[in-house]
């Protein structure tokens, strides 16, 4: 899954993918990224971008994760953050960390007829929160 998610973010964000699989099988290595709920965050961070980005994607089939809760995931969001900007890195982690939380944000992901409506979800939530 990681190397899929790594070839999504070179194609979309001109990132090296390689670097951005290396980067995620890293901090796998720290610790699993499964962050309870069904969802995960896995996350690097990588020289030659100037902000964060992200690669959401709602798998078909749960798959083992070793995440906190032992449950397995099907909401993953890889975050890729410039290699010098900790700060961002770290904003960026708790936002995506706080709508994971949150029961009815991740029911209307799995709700989502197709990747259009997943993007409307996900757009909503963030012009929420910035209103």
């Amino acid at each position: 899954m990681l190397a899929r998610l790594s070839v999504i973010a070179a194609e979309n964000y001109f990132v090296d993918a390689h670097a951005v699989l290396d980067g995620m099988v890293e901090r796998e290595r720290l610790g699993p990224t499964g962050f309870g709920g069904g969802t995960a965050i896995p996350h690097c961070k990588i020289s030659g971008i100037d902000m964060p980005v992200a690669v959401f994607v709602r798998l078909s089939k749960p798959v083992p994760y070793d995440a906190v809760d032992d449950e397995p995931v099907d909401l993953v969001c890889a975050l890729v953050s410039p290699a010098q900007d900790g700060a961002s890195h770290l904003r960026a982690l708790a936002e995506v960390s706080r709508l994971f939380r949150d029961e009815k944000f991740r029911a209307q992901l799995r709700g989502a007829a197709d990747s259009s409506a997943m993007y409307a979800v996900l757009t909503f939530y963030e012009e929420r929160d910035v209103a």
